[in-house]
Formats: C-alpha cells, structure tokens, sequence
C-alpha cells in the first residue's frame, strides 16, 4: 500500500542560471526561499519592505520599486514611541524619524536598481485578505500592533487580483523586458483568519495565480501549497504552532524547486557550492593533525578554481576560512 501522494512538478523553462538575479517578494516563506539561495551565493534580494502577506501591499511596493518613488516624511506616522511606514515591516519602525525615512528610501532606491537588471521576481501570496485604514482609506501591509478598530478587513477575490496583476506585469515587462515572474502560495496556514476563511483566502489566490500564468508569457506558478499540504500532508512537517512549515519541509519544497527552476549547469554548480559550504561547516576533533591540512588546502583550492571557472561567484569569505584558520 502506498501512504504517500508525490506528484509531478512542472519543470520550468528556460531554467534559472547561477549568474541571475532574483528578486524575492511576500510572505515569509519568500525569506524562507530566497535566503536558501542565498547561501548557495546567488545574486538575490530579499523583501525590500519586509515581509508582506497580501497581493495589494505586494504591488504596491512593487510599483515603488518601478518608479523610485521614494517615501515623503508626510507618509510616516508615529506610534508606539516609533515612526512607521504602513506599507512596511516594523523592521523598518524606528525611534528616529529621520533614520526610518532613509531607511525606507536606501531600500527602494536599490530595489529599483536591482529590479531593473533582475532575471527573476519571485512571488509569494499569503493570505487574499487586506486591511483598510479607516481614517485615510489606505490599504496597509502591516497594522503595527494599532488597534483593530481603525481598520477594516476585507478580502480580495480572485478578480480583484487578477486586474491588479495584469496591469503590474505589464508595468513589470516594460520596466525590465527580462524579467521572469514565478508565482507561489505560501503554505502557511493564517488560521488567525479562521480555518474556514483561510481556505477561501488561498482558493483567491490560487484561482487568481493559475489565470494570470495562462494569460501572460514568462509567467510560472511553482505548487508550493500543493507540496505542503497534498505530498508531506503529516502534522510532523509543521512547528509546534501546527501552522508553519519546519525546516525540513522548507528543504524538501526547496529541493523541489531546485528541479522544478534550475537549469541543468545550474544543478551541477549548485552541487558543487554545496559540498564547499558542507565542508566549511565541518567541525573536525583535531586540527593540528596532517590529514586536516590537507582537507584545508583541498578545498581552498577548489573554491579558487570553482570561482575561475564562474566569475559571477563570490567564495571569498570561505576561501579565507580555509587558507588562514
């Protein structure tokens, strides 16, 4: 008998190269994504506002991005002992106004930079419900611990979303013809929302995702959700909050992805980092015996000929690691 449901993951085309830039966007399970390349040393950048759930305050950044717009002092507000930005992360809140300001505004002067020359805009919708400020009519990316009462919560439906991203990829293939758009859905479940509702959300959001990916070319969807609950489908992959994936499920939906968006030399440069960082990460009992100075000079020199070979590399800090610890 058979216990498991694996299914297939559509491999994606042309493939993502080493040498690419990828530019990650939403939910947390964006970060969870794009600092996993990372430290496989790909080019990326991570969430400029911070983490963001929902598909308006993800555009709205976005448009940010696209037009340098950078943030007036008039858009901050103070609460908490803090200055904020409503379309931000608190991890850009700050006790001083003119620090949050610059802040905010070095982020979108290099996203905008970045985005221009990036290959691939990752993505990530959480949740397809929004909050609306009651006193301005703004929709916020972030309520800051401000009392409930001064907004309300409305969610987007599947049409909302798709008129509101056909008009930012549109804007997006203007600004950078390049670009590539992988969209997922996080799988964490927002049972804050209620459970009910929290199904509802993602089925916005999937139904919204699967159209704009049929309508517009170099557009993808990567299943995510689906990995999580339909293939791991056990309690065991999730944290004690029973909501959010642990690192092994982020890792096998990772693996996943690598095969699903890596190009075939990719794969092969990617194995080849990994056994370099494995070995960095290596504790060894004794290290004044032979047998480790030569595990030493074996792998600085594979960094350097790995880094001749792929300039687009940087394997500097472990090159150092190996040549003078």
């Amino acid at each position: 008998m058979n216990f498991h449901l694996s299914f297939p993951v559509p491999v994606i085309t042309p493939g993502i190269q080493y040498s690419d830039k990828l530019l990650f966007m939403g939910s947390c399970f964006a970060e969870n994504i794009g600092e996993a390349l990372e430290s496989y040393k790909f080019s990326t950048q991570i969430n400029p506002h911070g983490v963001l759930y929902n598909p308006k305050s993800i555009a709205t950044a976005l448009i940010r991005y696209i037009e340098n717009n950078a943030f007036a002092e008039s858009e901050l507000f103070y609460a908490n002992e803090c200055w904020k930005s409503w379309e931000h992360h608190s991890r850009y809140s700050d006790t001083d106004k003119n620090n949050c300001l610059s802040t905010i505004n070095t982020g979108i002067s290099s996203a905008h930079h970045f985005l221009k020359e990036a290959d691939w805009l990752f993505i990530t919708f959480g949740s397809a419900f929004v909050y609306r400020h009651n006193s301005t009519g703004e929709f916020v990316g972030n309520c800051h611990k401000v009392p409930q009462k001064e907004f309300s919560k409305v969610m987007m439906n599947s049409s909302e979303i798709i008129t509101e991203y056909s008009s930012l990829l549109e804007h997006l293939k203007a600004f950078n013809p390049k670009l590539k758009v992988i969209f997922t859905v996080s799988p964490v479940r927002y049972i804050r929302d209620g459970v009910t509702e929290n199904t509802l959300s993602k089925a916005q959001l999937i139904q919204a995702v699967h159209i704009l990916v049929k309508k517009y070319p170099d557009t993808f969807y990567f299943p995510a959700y689906e990995l999580m609950m339909d293939d791991l489908r056990d309690y065991r992959f999730y944290k004690s909050d029973m909501v959010h994936p642990t690192e092994q499920a982020i890792s096998y939906i990772f693996e996943k992805l690598m095969h699903s968006t890596f190009s075939k030399e990719s794969k092969i440069v990617f194995e080849k980092v990994k056994d370099i960082l494995t070995a960095l990460h290596h504790r060894p009992f004794h290290t004044d015996t032979e047998a480790h100075r030569k595990f030493k000079v074996t792998y600085a020199e594979r960094c350097r000929l790995l880094q001749k070979e792929y300039s687009f590399l940087n394997l500097e800090e472990e090159l150092n690691y190996f040549v003078h610890t």
